[in-house]
């Protein structure tokens, strides 16, 4: 429990940042769905201007900007993007930052089992990015309802775009974790969060403007897609059941090549 409570805290500072700007990004959006939603005709106009490759690019096809969900799935795109990038910040950093400072040893020295030290890890990132999503999901439903005017939420698209977050965060959580174990030493998350975040939302961009499918199937950002689950109303549950079966994989392989792994000593 000490394990979980130390890496909790050493997230606080993190996890205010990302919220707080998640926050931000939400009310500063919203702020303007009034005026989208007046000239419905003029931003439908707009749109069309616009190469089709660009809206795939941006997931804002068979969205409806004049209506309020249809003009949410948007922000929430730029949400995802941001998620993405702190949980796969933290997966990176889960078990790299202790060897990259050397205080690795240290902390193996104490009688505590690497699947007890990994879990506590795990956990406490785990905590921080619920945080994140509670405060994301809170953001949205207070900032829709002030600047909705007329408009009604429609609940069920809006809760499935809510449930998503957390699956999406576990992904890139358990991704980036599993992918760091195979780095000997990574001086460095940044490169690797950015290369694998922007690597799957571009792969998925690149996949639905080619036609591609099997290019855009392992990509989340497909897999929770806003306008499609908004247009359908449900989850793609095969596409769901392959996000499972990678984080599970991931989580999995983590722990096996954690207890292999030969830890660095400080000098």
């Amino acid at each position: 429990m000490n394990i979980y409570l130390h890496e909790l805290r050493s997230r606080v500072k993190s996890v205010l940042v990302w919220s707080v700007a998640l926050a931000g990004i939400i009310l500063l959006f919203m702020s303007l769905f009034q005026g989208f939603s007046e000239q419905a005709a003029l931003v439908s106009e707009l749109m069309q201007s616009f190469p089709p490759e660009l809206l795939i690019a941006f997931g804002m096809t068979n969205l409806d900007f004049a209506s309020l969900i249809g003009f949410f799935g948007l922000i929430f795109v730029f949400c995802q993007i941001c998620l993405a990038i702190q949980s796969a910040n933290y997966g990176f950093g889960l078990v790299s930052i202790e060897e990259s400072e050397l205080t690795a040893d240290f902390l193996l020295a104490k009688p505590v089992t690497r699947p007890r030290i990994m879990t506590s890890k795990l956990l406490a990132a785990l905590t921080a990015l619920f945080i994140t999503g509670v405060v994301v999901c809170a953001s949205s439903l207070v900032f829709i309802q002030i600047f909705r005017g007329s408009q009604e939420l429609p609940a069920k698209p809006f809760t499935l775009l809510m449930l998503s977050i957390p699956v999406f965060q576990v992904f890139f959580l358990s991704v980036g974790m599993l992918i760091s174990l195979f780095v000997r030493r990574m001086r460095s998350v940044t490169p690797f969060t950015m290369g694998l975040v922007f690597g799957l939302y571009i792969l998925n961009a690149f996949g639905a403007m080619i036609g591609e499918k099997n290019l855009e199937v392992i990509s989340p950002f497909k897999h929770f897609s806003p306008s499609d689950m908004i247009m359908n109303q449900a989850w793609n549950q095969s596409l769901t059941l392959l996000n499972a079966a990678i984080i599970i994989i991931s989580i999995i392989g983590s722990y096996v090549l954690y207890a292999k792994r030969n830890i660095a000593a400080a000098v």
